[in-house]
């Protein structure tokens, strides 16, 4: 018996907190295996993205009215009804209570179908607990945004709570959603004009040159996507490129590719010139970037498989006039698209990662040619995996500097959070991701 959409969601969720799945790449075997319409897809992607990402504040609301101890499918199905009922308009409640009532019906039996439905009215007829019950200012912000309270208190300290609470509050807005012009084969203008054929309405970006943000329209199932005229990246994303700065001929490492857009984007950039080397840990990620250089069109990319922690074995020393370390990290500036990424996590995962990305630093620095680009960046916002990656790094290499004329490479709307050759991006400055890009150049 075909399975109705908050059945589906309900399954993907439970995925999520059983087995730590990534909830966009669920998302996209849930649809396909079972072959939902769109404006399924719709309200699928709704359910267990707004579910996930409200998770803690969810079960703060949950909590007054659970008795005793629940199992944890009924827990994630009341947190998906609750989510309904309090944040999407277009459902009505009575609808939601079916629907509940159902499920626990067919999953487990008149009992516990009893128990959901006395919840959800309780909660109707008496409301959730105010938030300001909550004395403490940082659990507070967690609880009210649903972010790990540790995380909170970091970012309390490291940005002011206005700030933290800024930062908590964009990660529960959808992304904007963008691409970048392959502008070695068509300009902005000329594209934007090619995808409004296509029902696509389209505008520049506001931060990165090569960027669109799409106001109407999916561009993935446009032809000027399949024929390479453009990739879809983040605003914040498309800077690190620019912060390498290619020039005609140069032979450049990216040690941590996957899935390939700053790769591509190099590659762009280089008009045919040069040779960009790519690399991931995993062939299958390697494939990836593969598959973005040939729908691209780009000849002068070589992919390999390969721990860019062993890269002096395979490269000789000074053989790249540039290296990019888009280095593994915690991802805590694109919780928006990764709302799964907030779940779980330690401050000790951030402490583990530093390790591994001043590995990588290692190894590519003797790489690098005298009077060479380092570009370090990350998709995170925590310092102990930025700032203070560079710092050791820069102490434990005195032949590297920061290289002040990043900032030229970059927007003018940059400079207010441009400092010594780095830049930190929190996700509310420009309603992009949060990144951090610092420069770094070797010494003569």
């Amino acid at each position: 018996m075909k399975k109705n959409v908050r059945e589906i969601a309900l399954d993907g969720l439970l995925q999520v907190e059983k087995s730590g799945a990534y909830s966009n790449l669920l998302l996209n075997s849930l649809i396909e295996k079972n072959k939902l319409e769109p404006k399924d897809t719709g309200l699928l992607t709704e359910l267990v993205y707004g579910t996930i990402q409200r998770r803690d504040t969810l079960d703060y609301y949950l909590q007054p009215f659970l008795q005793k101890k629940i199992e944890v499918w009924v827990r994630v199905l009341l947190r998906m009804s609750l989510y309904q009922l309090l944040y999407l308009d277009r459902v009505p409640a009575h609808a939601v209570l079916n629907e509940a009532v159902e499920i626990a019906k067919k999953r487990g039996h008149k009992g516990i179908a009893s128990m959901v439905n006395g919840v959800l009215r309780s909660v109707q007829r008496k409301g959730v607990p105010s938030l300001s019950e909550i004395q403490d200012p940082a659990e507070r912000i967690a609880t009210a945004y649903s972010h790990p309270v540790w995380l909170v208190q970091e970012w309390m300290e490291a940005f002011g709570p206005e700030t933290a609470e800024r930062m908590c509050e964009v990660n529960l807005q959808p992304p904007v959603p963008t691409a970048r012009v392959n502008t070695a084969r068509i300009t902005r203008d000329e594209i934007i004009g090619l995808l409004e054929q296509s029902g696509i309405q389209a505008k520049k970006g506001e931060l990165a040159q090569d960027a669109l943000v799409m106001d109407k329209g999916n561009v993935a199932h446009t032809r000027a996507f399949r024929e390479g005229l453009l990739s879809i990246q983040d605003e914040s994303s498309m800077l690190v490129a620019r912060a390498v700065g290619p020039e005609e001929g140069d032979r450049i490492l990216d040690s941590c590719a996957a899935p390939g857009g700053k790769t591509a984007h190099m590659a762009e950039l280089l008009q045919g010139t040069g040779q960009i080397v790519s690399l991931d840990l995993h062939p299958h990620k390697v494939r990836l970037i593969e598959e973005q250089a040939k729908r691209l069109g780009l000849e002068n990319v070589q992919t390999k498989a390969m721990d860019a922690r062993t890269l002096g074995q395979h490269f000789q020393p000074e053989s790249f006039d540039k290296i990019l370390v888009d280095a593994p990290c915690s991802g805590f500036g694109v919780i928006r698209r990764k709302p799964d990424i907030k779940l779980g996590k330690k401050k000790e995962d951030s402490e583990r990662l530093s390790v591994i990305q001043q590995a990588i630093l290692r190894e590519a620095a003797p790489l690098l040619k005298k009077g060479g680009r380092l570009v370090y960046s990350t998709c995170t916002i925590e310092r102990l995996e930025n700032e203070a990656v560079v710092a050791q790094f820069l102490q434990e290499h005195p032949d590297f500097e920061y290289d002040l004329t990043m900032a030229e490479r970059l927007p003018q709307s940059l400079a207010p959070y441009t400092e010594n050759g780095q830049v930190q991006i929190l996700p509310h400055y420009f309603a992009t991701d949060g990144f951090y890009i610092a420069c770094l150049r070797k010494k003569v």
